[in-house]
């Protein structure tokens, strides 16, 4: 059972305002402050501290919010489980994924894995990789499938596929088939997913590898939806770094072309995390065996 001023720490850690967390809990701000106060004295240190006007917490508050957070989703899902063995009611899973990694990567292999396994009912939450870990925090999901950048060392997380970033073009397009340096397409209008993407994280730690940054393309303008990213790139509007898996049918059907990029492939992993230190951890890792092994 989760201690009242533990769901106060956890709730102070995601708004990082007092005045907030109050409001979200139903309480006084006073007595938010007292919650946190007592930890502090239980734990022996400071939790956080004030950076410019700004909340922030200390290492031993980023310790704790993590050491926390684990437990606290611990305690949520043992409580789903206990309902449903007394119910007779299905297994809950709350699973995250990224749009490109759930729409073209793992939606299938975990439809093959519901099929097999009815016991289990799943909700899927969409968002970016930040939002999704945020939620993972908070204990919104039990687990995601990401294909952005994160601090692999505060997550447990395991590659699920590794994927080929691909300069996506017209069919028809003059630089398509030939392979091309990254400096020989600075020239040529490129589009990106919104700032928090993923896909756009890569290309940007990919630029940044070579000494390159979007802004070192003439023209770049960002939209939000993949597919319409697809759109304008098959009517010959400009360029897009797209995953391999999210383009491949539209190349098999001769919609979209690639443009080979010479020098080092862009590769990342889409990868299946969750919070560490988990009592389910077992369970999470039967879930990841059997979801890879329906690719």
């Amino acid at each position: 059972m989760q201690d009242f001023r533990v769901h106060t720490f956890l709730t102070v850690c995601q708004t990082m305002n007092y005045t907030t967390a109050a409001k979200e809990l139903h309480i006084t701000q006073p007595a938010v402050s007292q919650h946190i106060a007592f930890l502090e004295k239980e734990y022996g240190v400071k939790l956080f501290t004030y950076q410019k006007r700004k909340l922030r917490l200390t290492k031993a508050g980023y310790l704790l919010r993590d050491a926390l957070s684990t437990r606290a989703h611990d305690d949520a899902l043992l409580h789903r489980k206990i309902r449903a063995i007394e119910g007779s009611a299905r297994q809950d899973l709350k699973l995250g994924m990224t749009l490109t990694a759930g729409k073209y990567i793992a939606a299938r292999p975990l439809a093959i894995y519901l099929s097999e396994h009815p016991e289990v009912r799943v909700t899927v939450k969409s968002g970016d990789t930040a939002r999704l870990l945020q939620m993972l925090d908070a204990g919104v999901i039990d687990c995601a499938f990401v294909e952005g950048m994160f601090d692999s060392n505060a997550y447990a997380c395991d590659t699920f596929r590794t994927e080929r970033l691909v300069c996506a073009c017209a069919p028809d397009h003059v630089l398509g088939g030939r392979r091309h340096t990254m400096e020989e397409l600075l020239g040529v209008p490129l589009f990106v997913r919104e700032e928090g993407s993923g896909t756009r994280a890569v290309l940007e730690h990919a630029l940044a590898e070579r000494n390159l940054s979007l802004d070192a393309f003439a023209e770049v303008s960002e939209v939000g939806s993949l597919d319409i990213i697809k759109v304008l790139v098959a009517e010959g509007l400009g360029i897009s770094f797209l995953y391999e898996a999210a383009v491949q049918r539209k190349v098999a059907e001769n919609t979209l072309g690639i443009i080979p990029l010479a020098g080092k492939t862009i590769q990342h992993g889409i990868s299946f995390i969750r919070l560490k230190d988990s009592a389910f951890e077992d369970e999470f890792a039967r879930l990841f065996a059997d979801l890879k092994a329906q690719q």
